[in-house]
């Protein structure tokens, strides 16, 4: 009797974790699927711009252009598919450490969401640990998420602040962001020397004006740096 129910047990497991094998299964194929017919959607939006734009969407070096503009902006916008949970999982540590961590010049690139023409720049973040810490390039991370989608600077600069300041639970958070628009640049009032600033100091950062000051003392150098590279188009 006892083998008999372990050898039913075993079937039963065995029928349960292909069962949920299977189910795993159809939801990646439905999940494939629905990312298939969006990129066809917006592959034909594509091509529907450009016939209205007065181009000829059969010409040979336009053939494939409507499905690279649609793959390249499921890569620009790829952040609606990113959660903060999902890249920090493991990497928030506890650690007996409560000096200011500052991480400089991270690379940024976003897209204006009035426009639909890119912003670029760097992000320098800074916070007081509460005996937390975060793997620092999950900072950049964190940037990452946030700028591939449809932006606006200044809301950039408050989601990036508070997302770290709900994951650490810190002191304090400090984010600044310069950056470059080509909606000013290449279009409207044709600005080419034009960049914006933004800022958004939470907890001890705002609170306390000599750490709002030593963090821009240890930025303001590299942003200065960066508005002369800017100005003067050499920009990496």
């Amino acid at each position: 009797m006892e083998n008999h129910a372990s050898e039913t047990k075993g079937v039963a497991d065995e029928y349960l974790s292909m069962s949920i094998e299977s189910k795993l299964k159809e939801e990646n194929d439905s999940n494939g699927t629905a990312e298939v017919n969006k990129l066809s959607c917006i592959e034909e939006s594509y091509t529907t711009i450009l016939s209205e734009l007065g181009e000829d969407v059969d010409r040979e070096g336009l053939l494939r252009t409507p499905l690279r503009a649609a793959k390249a902006m499921q890569f620009l916008t790829k952040g609606y598919n990113e959660t903060i949970q999902d890249i920090l999982n493991d990497a928030i540590f506890d650690e007996n450490h409560d000096e200011m961590v500052i991480v400089k010049d991270i690379d940024l690139f976003s897209l204006c969401e009035h426009h639909l023409v890119p912003f670029f720049g760097k992000a320098h973040i800074a916070y007081l640990p509460n005996k937390k810490v975060v793997g620092l390039s999950k900072l950049a991370r964190i940037v990452e998420i946030y700028s591939r989608r449809l932006q606006v600077q200044e809301r950039l600069t408050k989601q990036i602040a508070e997302a770290i300041s709900a994951a650490l639970e810190p002191v304090g958070v400090a984010v600044v962001i310069e950056a470059a628009h080509m909606c000013m640049v290449m279009r409207g009032v044709q600005k080419m020397n034009a960049s914006t600033v933004t800022s958004v100091m939470l907890g001890g950062f705002q609170d306390d004006p000599k750490t709002r000051r030593e963090f821009i003392a240890l930025t303001t150098k590299k942003l200065n740096v960066f508005t002369s590279s800017m100005l003067s188009g050499q920009y990496t």
